[in-house]
């Protein structure tokens, strides 16, 4: 009988950990929901960044990660310079829970799959895309208006020599495969508040890579109706 209920007490003890696991995890994504219906405050942005009437911000994340250059040939001057296109993000976004820094979304590049009829390009190169870490929804987007110089405004983008800030609108948009939402009615992304990320200035050879290391604020809208 003692044998028994010590593997009975082994066995719980091996469960219990993933038991507490899956609870938190389960928790942290039902904070996450919340969290995503309630107010997010933005701050004030120059028009040419601001997102158009009818959408309201739902979510935030903190980005930290690193953007891809290449060395190409320069036409303009006759030598080669690092250039950033096609892009190539690479970052994870957190939000705070509880006082502790939570994923909850990756950004990289990847080919849009499931383009909406904005009328904007898709590039076979792909875009801009935002995925879900909880129920793995996606929005793909193309920055739109005019870039906004980083250290040119207080409010929003006040980082000298980061890479610009940005508004992009969604070209696509994904469910998760079990209807995950979180990010598929997202209709704007604001890239404001940018940190390091700039072109190197280093001299470069065709063909070289380099990644830079940013973080930014990243704000999620989705339409009013």
């Amino acid at each position: 009988m003692s044998y028994n209920l010590g593997q009975q007490e082994n066995k719980f003890a091996r469960v219990w950990p993933l038991f507490v696991a899956v609870l938190a995890l389960g928790c942290v994504f039902g904070t996450v929901t919340t969290a995503a219906a309630q107010n997010v405050t933005v701050p004030p942005t120059p028009t040419d960044i601001t997102v158009p009437e009818g959408n309201t911000a739902f979510l935030v994340g903190h980005a930290h990660g690193s953007q891809g250059y290449v060395c190409l040939p320069d036409p303009s001057t006759g030598g080669t310079s690092w250039t950033i296109n096609p892009a190539r993000p690479e970052a994870t976004l957190f939000t705070k829970i509880f006082g502790q820094d939570v994923q909850i979304i990756t950004h990289f590049a990847s080919i849009n799959e499931n383009p909406n009829p904005t009328g904007l390009p898709v590039p076979k190169s792909g875009n801009a895309t935002w995925q879900s870490s909880f129920d793995t929804s996606k929005v793909w987007a193309k920055a739109i208006g005019k870039p906004v110089v980083a250290g040119t405004d207080a409010a929003s983008c006040p980082n000298t020599g980061a890479i610009p800030c940005l508004l992009l609108q969604s070209v696509g948009n994904e469910e998760g495969p079990t209807g995950g939402k979180l990010l598929a009615n997202v209709t704007f992304v604001q890239r404001l508040n940018t940190k390091g990320g700039a072109a190197p200035t280093t001299a470069c050879t065709v063909g070289q890579t380099q990644l830079q290391g940013y973080s930014a604020d990243y704000f999620f809208y989705h339409a009013d109706n």
